[in-house]
């Protein structure tokens, strides 16, 4: 089975980017609900024992999606067969932030200015340890095909019946 981390700043279209694939009916997890992630001393990170569990089923569809950006994701990446970081352009993300409605974070000038520090100083240390990164600027539709045609080179990219 192949385990996939999807990562990248907030702002980027992960979310966005699991909820694609599982209309396409691909099994995606997103870490940051179902208990995935604790805070120690303000920071969020995976409960490693959990991620461990999650990363350790052999699932027959064969593919797992996982979403996430932690410090202590590095512990995993041996785990996983691909690590794909989407990014998108300051300007993009600092709208997306402002406009969304299904997560309130990066609303506040401080969590805006975090997200801003972090796409400088981490963004490029997950670059670092990607097998794709992909500018989420083009439809999430375009996004899954290209992590798909990544992921699994061998098996052309189907959309889901959208009637």
């Amino acid at each position: 089975m192949k385990r996939v981390l999807v990562t990248g700043m907030s702002g980027t279209g992960k979310s966005t980017l699991l909820a694609e694939l599982a209309r396409r009916g691909y099994w995606t997890v997103d870490t940051d609900y179902g208990d995935y992630f604790e805070t120690v001393d303000g920071e969020s990170l995976w409960i490693e024992s959990r991620i461990d569990d999650l990363l350790s089923v052999d699932d027959p569809r064969g593919l797992l999606f996982v979403q996430g950006t932690t410090r202590n994701q590095v512990t995993f990446y041996p785990r996983f067969d691909h690590v794909v970081l989407l990014s998108a352009p300051e300007e993009l993300i600092v709208e997306r932030l402002r406009a969304r409605t299904d997560n309130t974070f990066g609303r506040s000038p401080d969590e805006m200015a975090a997200v801003l520090a972090d796409l400088a100083e981490v963004e490029p240390l997950l670059r670092a340890s990607a097998t794709l990164e992909i500018v989420t600027t083009k439809p999430v539709a375009d996004v899954a095909d290209a992590v798909l045609a990544h992921v699994n080179p061998d098996r052309p990219a189907v959309q889901a019946n959208t009637k």
